[in-house]
């Protein structure tokens, strides 16, 4: 019963950068940036992406066997996001973000231990 909680909290976590892709203003309000900036398309890109790791976590909440896979997408995307911000000197203002990632580690793991328990 607990591993869709931790699921969903994971959903929430990737929910708003997922929303930019089909409301690219968010990206002003997240991130700065604005829609003359050539990095505002990739950001719009890259919200896809976290549309992808945001459908593995609901579909993860609800069938087990897809479980495994979304453990590795959804880490991938939240640890790769905290090794390049520390590397780059944890910049400031995407701290925010960081601390967020960080705040999901824990169910991260949770699911990561129960998917691979066996």
């Amino acid at each position: 019963m607990m591993q869709p909680i931790l699921w969903l909290i994971l959903a929430a976590i990737h929910a708003m950068p997922a929303l930019a892709f089909f409301r690219p203003a968010t990206l002003t309000s997240l991130y700065g940036l604005r829609p003359d900036n050539p990095l505002f398309l990739l950001m719009q890109h890259r919200a896809g992406l976290f549309l992808a790791v945001f459908v593995a976590c609901i579909w993860a909440a609800f069938v087990p066997e897809g479980r495994r896979l979304a453990v590795l997408v959804v880490g991938i995307s939240m640890v790769s996001f905290l090794v390049l911000w520390w590397q780059a000197g944890a910049p400031a203002p995407l701290r925010r973000i960081a601390l967020v990632d960080l705040a999901g580690l824990p169910a991260l793991a949770g699911v990561a231990w129960l998917a691979f328990r066996q």
